[in-house]
């Protein structure tokens, strides 16, 4: 059994969360410059050409790269063989968000009830998921979830005779009715299967997954590469202005599920897809 303090958990998310917020990690950054280089509107080239300067300015002068610093999305694999000690671990990682926003001067943009709508002033609560994995590791990952690409997230509860065109149908009709809200480029994560709750979490936890890598699923894969240039043919483009790179990648995450059902959720992010991760 290894013993970890939440506070070194506490320290980490606080680092974590200034991090994710300045800088896009290197798979995203190359598939911003090569978007630059490859697209065919000039316009589009000029908008990219912008988020590439906004990317470099962002690194270099300790400025988010969004003003809208989201809402803190956590997953923790917490080895079985992980026992904390210091107190609770949810309050530690909630103090650890509170301290990355209120140190960094990152905006605070959570309500504490939905309806009432009072700012917390410190980001928290934040969006917490736990695995129990094998090992005596913990790995974090942040992913600060800005919600103008939130917000045009969509889950569909597909018939199994729907089937993979029937998904194809659902992927495409979430993003184009998103058009330019969802601040184009954008990346496409996609769950399928499940239950109603499973597969919209399969679809944030694709969006983790590098740009530049493919489902280890042939035809997940397959799938993955004909969504990506069915959107990118849409013509939506860079800022919602047209053009050819409307999406960076479509990463689809998949799961056993009900023989009634398909569920099929996909969940948006802007071209600030923004993640850190950390193992301890």
């Amino acid at each position: 059994m290894r013993e970890i303090n939440v506070n070194v958990i506490t320290d980490n998310i606080k680092e974590m969360c200034i991090e994710a917020t300045h800088y896009l990690s290197d798979d995203m950054k190359e598939c911003l410059y090569n978007a630059e280089k490859n697209e065919v509107s000039e316009l589009g080239k000029q908008i990219l050409g912008q988020l590439v300067e906004n990317l470099d300015i962002a690194g270099k002068d300790m400025i988010p790269i969004c003003q809208d610093t989201g809402m803190a999305v956590i997953f923790m694999e917490i080895g079985q063989d992980v026992h904390f000690t210091g107190g609770s671990l949810e309050e530690a990682i909630n103090e650890g968000v509170r301290r990355g926003y209120v140190d960094g001067y990152l905006r605070k943009s959570v309500v504490s009830d939905p309806l009432l709508r009072e700012n917390t002033k410190d980001n928290t609560p934040a969006i917490i998921h736990y695995d129990i994995v094998k090992g005596d590791k913990v790995k974090i990952t942040i992913a600060p979830k800005g919600f103008g690409s939130e917000n045009m997230s969509r889950i569909f509860m597909l018939k199994p005779a729907d089937g993979m065109e029937g998904v194809k149908e659902a992927v495409i009709t979430a993003v184009s009715d998103a058009g330019p809200n969802a601040c184009p480029p954008m990346v496409v994560g996609v769950g399928i299967g499940g239950t109603f709750e499973k597969c919209a979490l399969l679809a944030k936890k694709a969006l983790l997954r590098p740009v530049n890598k493919h489902s280890d699923i042939g035809y997940v894969a397959e799938l993955e590469e004909e969504l990506l240039e069915k959107i990118n043919s849409l013509g939506i483009g860079p800022g919602g202005l047209g053009g050819s790179t409307t999406a960076f990648a479509v990463n689809i995450e998949t799961y056993a599920t009900h023989i009634a059902g398909l569920p099929v959720a996909v969940n948006i992010c802007c071209h600030v897809n923004r993640h850190s991760v950390r193992e301890i």
